[in-house]
């Protein structure tokens, strides 16, 4: 049985102003996913396009600009509608006290597509090969910010059998049995192995969305097997107990279930020239 190694959430401190780990695995996450878009640049379709829509590095920084906006509008947003609507609608301004925590990735998804929708229209670019280019370089990010989970040691997860080799104490839980530490299975599920499937099967020419798709799928399908080995936010165990299912999963289940539809409609897609 583990004990998690109590770690300082504050990396470095420059006079007054206090840099904290989460913040630098933020920054990770915007780094890894420029290099890899770079890399997506010489993929096909995309390498192919040629006059006004050509992909460029330009669009690459673009995106990512646009990206940053909307991860951070639509993450938080997302946390006060979806996980705490009663009390953000009392208290409206904390809202913006960004420096409380509260980030959720469904709304920092709903606000990516919201950003990358803008850059396709004003770019003149189809919506969805934009976000085919993009969804291989996500789950990178999503790694990272379980990284700043582990470190802040929150997110923990459901008591596990001591003899499990890995089972973790978090003494912050206020508990001091053993847990599963779910954020390294998120880590691994959600952020490394959708990686490397969704990087593989993008390297090859797909229909249009196609990749989009099982990005949708993956994703969903990998966060509801975590949740399982998540405690639930105090909060919202009445719904766990009431439906036998998360917030978390609950949100999972449109994502699986657009993912699959989209799938088979982009079947229907000619295959890019290139392929």
């Amino acid at each position: 049985m583990l004990i998690y190694p109590k770690i300082d959430p504050i990396a470095i401190h420059i006079g007054p102003l206090a840099v904290h780990w989460y913040g630098l695995t933020y920054l990770a996450a915007f780094g890894l996913f420029y290099l890899l878009a770079v890399r997506r640049l010489s993929h096909e379709p995309f390498a192919s396009v040629q006059g006004p829509g050509a992909w460029t590095r330009r669009d690459v920084e673009d995106m990512l600009f646009f990206g940053i906006v909307g991860v951070i509008a639509g993450g938080r947003l997302g946390y006060c509608l979806f996980y705490k609507p009663g009390w953000y609608l009392t208290h409206p301004l904390e809202i913006f006290y960004l420096w409380q925590g509260g980030m959720s990735f469904h709304g920092g998804m709903l606000g990516v597509i919201a950003s990358q929708w803008w850059f396709a229209r004003t770019r003149a670019k189809p919506f969805w090969q934009v976000m085919d280019f993009v969804a291989p370089c996500v789950p990178t990010g999503l790694a990272a910010g379980r990284v700043g989970n582990f470190i802040n040691g929150e997110l923990w997860g459901r008591f596990a059998d001591p003899s499990l080799p890995w089972a973790m104490v978090f003494p912050q839980s206020g508990s001091m049995q053993p847990r599963h530490p779910s954020q390294v299975y998120q880590f691994l599920l959600e952020g490394l192995l959708l990686f490397v499937l969704l990087w593989l099967y993008a390297r090859k020419p797909r229909r249009e969305a196609s990749v989009s798709a099982v990005f949708l799928f993956g994703y969903g399908v990998f966060r509801f097997a975590a949740e399982f080995f998540r405690e639930p936010d105090a909060h919202l165990l009445w719904l766990k107990a009431q439906t036998g299912l998360s917030m978390g999963q609950w949100l999972c289940v449109p994502m699986i279930v657009f993912g699959i539809v989209l799938y088979f409609r982009a079947q229907r897609r000619p295959l890019p020239a290139s392929a």
